[in-house]
């Protein structure tokens, strides 16, 4: 537990960092996460960079089909949080799946197969699509280190550009409601 708790404080300190950078740039609006459009790109980008590193170093104990299948459902998900997945969006939120680090425990088909499945099921009903995708999140709720990999990872699927859209954000607020897990944790 003790590297856990490590983590939380790094990732604490870069959600103080994140804050303060907002505060003096006036975007604050009353929520961490808000205006993350504005001055706190350089923190919000820290961020990831973290959740990023903390993922991978946790990769040994992320073997479980429950956080695979969540994982692939979150970055559908993420892939989604406009309402439309676009055939370069796709692939590209695939191609950062089959290269992430910690992915890599799981064969490439299977991750390919679940993700594809469920932007398929978002571009044909995505409130059914979503509230599908809510539903295999959940199941990571059980271990919440895997629960807050599923957020990390998604986070680190958002913010591959640089940049985590508004709807990005609630969606990953929302797994979080589903795993039972705080979205101030990463900053949202």
């Amino acid at each position: 537990m003790a590297m856990w708790d490590r983590i939380k404080d790094q990732a604490k300190g870069l959600q103080q960092q994140a804050q303060g950078a907002r505060g003096q740039g006036g975007h604050g609006h009353g929520r961490p996460g808000a205006g993350s459009s504005g001055g706190s790109s350089a923190s919000r980008a820290q961020l990831v960079n973290t959740l990023k590193s903390q993922l991978t170093s946790l990769k040994t104990e992320l073997k479980s089909g429950a956080y695979r299948d969540a994982s692939m459902a979150m970055c559908a998900l993420v892939a989604a949080a406009d309402g439309h997945v676009d055939p370069a969006e796709r692939q590209h939120v695939e191609s950062l799946i089959l290269h992430n680090d910690v992915l890599q425990n799981f064969p490439s088909e299977q991750l390919r197969q679940r993700f594809n499945k469920h932007v398929d099921q978002l571009a044909f009903d995505f409130p059914q699509g979503k509230n599908e995708a809510l539903q295999e999140i959940a199941k990571a709720a059980k271990k919440p280190t895997e629960a807050r990999a599923v957020v990390q990872t998604g986070f680190v699927v958002a913010g591959a550009d640089g940049y985590v859209a508004p709807a990005e954000e609630q969606v990953l607020r929302e797994a979080c409601s589903v795993l039972g897990l705080s979205p101030q944790e990463f900053g949202l």
